[in-house]
């Protein structure tokens, strides 16, 4: 492949190749350049050939590709940036006439036709310190067909009068990856004792998995104080934990099982005292089971989400309001809420964003602007997770009285 230099090498080569135009004793004062097409023509009377490199994009049969040699099996390597590079040959003639740039153009067209690959040495001798010639695939000249209308809109984007011109595609360069290949140790054994590839003929993974994390009473979350009930397989171990991962907390969050626990499924109960409603945060979490075996390396679940829901205290008695007519609710929480969590009281069908709390607290306060009298329900809403207002443990499901606020007249 090649170094960053490969796009300057390819325009160097082109250009010259496109001096040999001056062969011709007709067109051997022919200057061939490679500049924007807006100053191409500044201070040059003679005749003229401009290279011009209008686009680049990615050449989609290489951009994936591992180049040959490079990454062996078993490797991790990171494919080359592929480009397809397109010029713009434009025809100037002696005192700007178009018969001399015609004869130009033609000539050019010519060389190209009949010098459809890039040379190697050519390359390597075009660009000082450059290694595009070093790349296994070669590089490939074709008349790239444009439009009038193309050609239209090129011009005008770049603010230079339109002269005739052709089109053409260099491809593929290959500008190295700087990213390192990742070369893993060859495999010496396969399975234990050499024993091979280990075959189950059913659908059950030979691995440690979860299928789900359910909270009693099939609640959508579950709470401080919950038992839930892990489903799966090859839960077993010497030593097995449930882990439990938030990324407000610094470090996970580990509980051993209840007893009785299978391989199939497990318990666990989710603690509510004093340190675990202050190190516990409402909110979603990313759980796993982790497991140890004296005969085996340590082994891990995949991970399924758990939404961990506030337990909320509502105040006794109606609330008032103030002459302005709004009034303040204050709710209990467990676990504590952080300063950077996100709390919203729903009263009814209205959303309420808390007050501001600097501090971890298990008391946030909401003001209901324009609040009305009447009895409500209640839900405070934790970083997307509610507090749990229906009760499923009775048939048919019911809202909890508790969850409810009187907002006095």
């Amino acid at each position: 492949m090649s170094n960053s230099r490969a796009i300057a090498a390819v325009t160097a080569t082109l250009q010259r190749l496109l001096m040999n135009v001056q062969t011709d004793d007709d067109l051997g004062d022919t200057q061939v350049t490679a500049l924007a097409l807006d100053i191409a023509r500044d201070d040059v009377e003679t005749n003229q050939l401009n290279l011009f490199l209008y686009q680049t994009s990615l050449n989609g049969a290489w951009r994936n590709m591992d180049m040959p040699g490079r990454v062996k099996p078993g490797e991790m390597g990171h494919p080359p940036l592929a480009l397809d590079l397109f010029y713009l040959i434009t025809a100037y003639g002696r005192g700007n006439k178009d018969i001399d740039g015609h004869r130009a153009l033609g000539r050019a067209m010519r060389i190209l036709h009949d010098h459809p690959v890039l040379g190697r040495e050519e390359i390597e001798s075009a660009l000082q310190d450059n290694d595009l010639h070093q790349q296994l695939e070669r590089i490939r000249i074709t008349p790239q067909p444009l439009t009038l209308d193309e050609l239209s809109k090129l011009w005008t984007g770049c603010q230079g009068k339109y002269r005739i011109s052709v089109a053409y595609q260099v491809s593929v360069v290959l500008i190295d990856s700087l990213r390192q290949v990742k070369a893993a140790l060859p495999v010496l054994t396969r399975g234990k004792d050499d024993s091979g590839v280990l075959a189950q003929p059913d659908l059950v993974p030979p691995f440690p998995s979860i299928v789900n994390v359910r909270p009693p009473d099939d609640q959508p979350s579950a709470r401080l104080g919950d038992l839930l009930s892990a489903e799966g397989v090859h839960l077993q171990g010497d030593a097995v934990k449930a882990v439990f991962v938030s990324p407000r907390l610094p470090a996970p969050i580990e509980l051993l099982p209840e007893e009785g626990a299978s391989s199939t499924d497990l318990h666990v109960l989710l603690p509510d005292d004093n340190a675990a409603r202050n190190a516990w945060v409402a909110g979603l979490y990313s759980v796993f089971v982790a497991i140890d075996s004296a005969n085996e390396p340590s082994r891990t679940t995949n991970v399924v989400p758990v939404a961990l829901a506030p337990l909320v205290t509502v105040p006794a008695g109606a609330i008032a309001r103030d002459p302005q007519g709004d009034a303040t609710v204050t709710l209990e929480a467990r676990p504590d809420i952080r300063p950077d969590q996100e709390a919203l009281l729903m009263l009814g069908d209205r959303q309420v964003p808390a007050e501001p709390h600097p501090a971890q607290t298990d008391s946030v306060s909401f003001i209901v602007r324009g609040a009305e009298p009447g009895e409500f329900f209640v839900r405070l809403r934790v970083d997307g997770v509610d507090s749990l207002l229906v009760d499923r443990s009775v048939t048919p499901p019911a809202f909890d009285p508790a969850q409810k606020v009187t907002i006095g007249v």
